[in-house]
């Protein structure tokens, strides 16, 4: 016994099939890439921590000028919206004086969209002074 005309013919899959494999290609594509994003943003803000916290560790230095340079970094490589809250304080770790260098910002989700202050890095530099010990 045959089977019914249509059951066995596979006369105009091939595009159906070719748009939903192509839509997750796509798909799978940009999350890499915004993954790829997000770890960019990740490595160049904790890079202006560290910078911004080196910064203000010199001796002829304040940490007014160090927070400037860590949002300086930050505003050229990644934009403005990503130098919102950046915040330097003294501390002491082990004896010795530190600048701690602290900065919260977005994290992208979908493109430069993403969820505020759900990023935060740190930096600590040794204090340098003129004092002579």
């Amino acid at each position: 016994m045959r089977a019914p005309a249509g059951v066995t013919d596979d006369r105009g899959s091939n595009p159906v099939e070719f748009l939903l494999v192509g839509a997750l290609l796509t798909a799978l594509t940009l999350a890499v890439l915004q993954l790829a994003f997000a770890i960019y943003v990740r490595n160049v803000v904790h890079d202006a921590a560290v910078e911004g916290a080196y910064y203000a560790a010199l001796a002829d230095t304040t940490a007014a000028e160090g927070e400037e340079r860590a949002r300086e970094v930050i505003r050229r490589a990644v934009g403005p919206s990503y130098a919102d809250d950046i915040t330097v304080a003294s501390a002491r770790r082990g004896g010795q004086e530190t600048v701690e260098v602290r900065i919260r910002t977005m994290l992208p989700v979908f493109g430069l969209v993403g969820v505020p202050a759900a990023l935060q890095v740190e930096a600590h530099a040794p204090g340098e002074s003129f004092d002579a010990r």
